[in-house]
This record gives C-alpha cells, structure tokens and sequence, in this order.
C-alpha cells in the first residue's frame, strides 16, 4: 500500500491486483488501517486452494498485459518469472533469500531472463547473500537496495510527549514506547523485565494479533506490572501519535526475528518501525544487530546487546539522567528519517529506466 501510494505521488498510473480473500474492501477502511491518503485502484483476483498463489500470479501479470502495463512490480518471485516469460518489464521487491523447493529455481529463471528487469533488496546484507549464492553480481543498474520508508508528513508536527499522552489517555510520567508485533523474537520479555526493574517508568506497548496480545496481557496481570499498557491494534493512521507519546521508543530485538510466517529475519530485515522512530523524532533504544546499523548509528540511536536486560536498564537510566544527550538524539533521528521517505524510494527504485516517465503504467 505504502509503495503504491508513493508511485500515485509521482504521478505514475498504476492498479494493485490482490488475491480474492472473500471480503469486501471499503476504501475508507484500508486508507486508516495503512495510513494512506491516496486512493489508487485495487483489483482481487479468485484464487483456487492448493496452488500456492501461483494461479494468482499468472492470473495478476496476464491482467497486466491486457492492462497494456509498461512494468509489473511484484513481490511473489512468481509472478516475476511469469511477467518475463510474457515480455514484460518488472520490478522484484525481494525480502528474504528464495525458500521452499522451487524458490531458488524461479530466482535463478528470473536472474538468467532477458526481460528487463530490476531487484529491490530491503537490506545491503540481503544484496551481499544473493549475490554469494547465486554468483551473480547484483550491482546497479540490475539490482537497487530499497530499505522500508516512511511518510513524512504522517510526522510533522507531532505534540510534545505529555501532550500526546494526554491525548491517548495514557497516565503522565517518563514512556517508553513498543509498536510492531508481538511475535518471538520481538523482545517482549525484555520490556516486561525492564518494566518490573523500573516501576516509575510507564511502558506502552502497541500492536500485535489477538492471541499475542491475550497472552502478554495475562503474563502483564500475572506479574502484578502495573506500569505497562497493552493497547491492542492500533491503526498505521494513529501510530505516529502513540510513538510520539514516550520519551523512548524501544526496539529490543532478539537474536532470532520471528514474522507471521515463522521465518527468521535477523540477517536482511528492514523494519518499518525503525523508520517510523526516526521520524517521531525520540530516542530509540535499539537491539545492536548488523543489517540494523545500515540505517542506525551512534549518532541517531543507543545500540544495545540484543537480550541483555542489565545492558537495557542501564541505557534507559542514562536517558532520564542526560536529557541534554537525549534531546541530541532525537533531533537527528528526525533529520536522518528524511534520507527513507516512500515517495525517495519508489524514485530510487525505477531510476535508469529510460522507458519510464510520468505517464508509466504500472
């Protein structure tokens, strides 16, 4: 949504083909679930059980021909190799190394196409992987690294922290902020340890699925911590208010990133939330990962020993204790988010292609 909407802002056409899922969409209810402010056509394709989405990725690049599209920007390594088997220019956002059984096939069928084509890897060390695997030089112009990003304006003029507590009825006193999932691997454990350690300190943590969130609710009651607050969801329109409202934002990832489904990301991930916190303009206490600190430095945030509470603590006194270094770190925070916005990256991503122009159809 977020990439679609960044490409409308340059002026491309584009239409979003999505797989049927049974519901119905109303506009007005995505645009506050992903913080969008322009509306841009979606299309749901029917998909048959047992196909693994294959059947909806042939269906989506056959609709694009038709479509008469310039460029297919697509996500399912499918759908890539797909759109170069019809002749059509395309643009693989990739996340993580090709799994499953014919992952690393379709890859290699999608490195060796003579369609034009171009790979956005979200992190340089995602780059360096592919290009050790696959022996293949993933450089400019054939592959571009599009870390996540963030809109910007979703971030001026934020309030002040005891403000934006007020607003969201949080009691007043020194935050310390979550947002993102509650998946393992997520460092919610730690929060609750620095939660029981420093009573005086308020601890919000938002987002998560209802599951999640039950059983960290019932381990929150089950340690009496009555300084933490579960939110639940939150949608992307009201997360800059809720990051705004700590003093510290956290992001105390574990060695191991779970996501939804059940892979480990620790080595390419780009979390959006790490740009949303450099742009709320807080200080962000941060696991000290490597693909991390292609974005993070001493500069815009505190590093920290991934599951190291002691490490943990000890940062977060420093914090209360030096607001002059905190007010430091916050402002270049904010200044460094401007280097990730999504209207940047969707320019970044189809730069050198001479064929496109404002008019592409995408």
């Amino acid at each position: 949504m977020k990439v679609c909407q960044a490409l409308a802002e340059l002026g491309h056409t584009l239409n979003l083909w999505l797989p049927y899922a049974g519901e119905e969409m109303v506009w007005g209810t995505l645009a506050d679930h992903y913080g969008i402010t322009r509306s841009f056509p979606i299309k749901r394709l029917r998909t048959m059980p047992g196909l693994g989405r294959y059947d909806f990725c042939l269906r989506a690049v056959i609709q694009s021909r038709r479509w008469s599209a310039d460029l297919c920007y697509v996500w399912p390594i499918q759908a890539a190799v797909f759109a170069s088997w019809m002749g059509i220019p395309s643009l693989l956002e990739v996340h993580d190394r090709p799994r499953g059984r014919l992952g690393p096939w379709l890859f290699k069928t999608y490195l060796s196409s003579r369609t034009p084509r171009r790979i956005l890897p979200i992190s340089h060390a995602l780059q360096a992987c592919l290009s050790s695997i696959y022996s293949a030089d993933l450089m400019p112009p054939l592959s571009v690294v599009a870390p996540d990003g963030i809109d910007l304006q979703r971030y001026d003029d934020l309030p002040e922290a005891r403000e934006a507590r007020r607003r969201l009825g949080i009691p007043e006193g020194f935050t310390a902020v979550y947002t993102g999932h509650l998946y393992p691997g997520r460092g919610v454990e730690l929060i609750l340890d620095l939660a029981r350690g420093n009573p005086s300190v308020n601890f919000v943590l938002a987002g998560g699925e209802p599951k999640a969130i039950e059983y960290w609710r019932n381990a929150v009651m089950g340690r009496k911590l009555e300084n933490v607050r579960l939110l639940g969801f939150v949608s992307n329109a009201r997360l800059p208010l809720v990051q705004a409202a700590g003093e510290v934002l956290l992001m105390p990832y574990g060695r191991a990133i779970t996501v939804s489904g059940g892979g480990d990301t620790t080595a390419f991930a780009s979390p959006m939330k790490m740009f949303e916190y450099l742009a709320a303009g807080r200080v962000i206490l941060s696991s000290d990962l490597p693909v991390l600190r292609e974005v993070l430095n001493e500069g815009n945030a505190i590093l920290l020993p991934p599951e190291d509470p002691a490490a943990w603590r000890a940062a977060l006194e420093e914090v209360r204790a030096a607001p002059d270094r905190a007010g430091r770190l916050a402002a270049r925070a904010r200044t460094d988010a401007r280097l990730y916005s999504w209207v940047e990256r969707a320019r970044a991503s189809l730069a050198g292609l001479e064929t496109f122009d404002e008019r592409t159809d995408v």
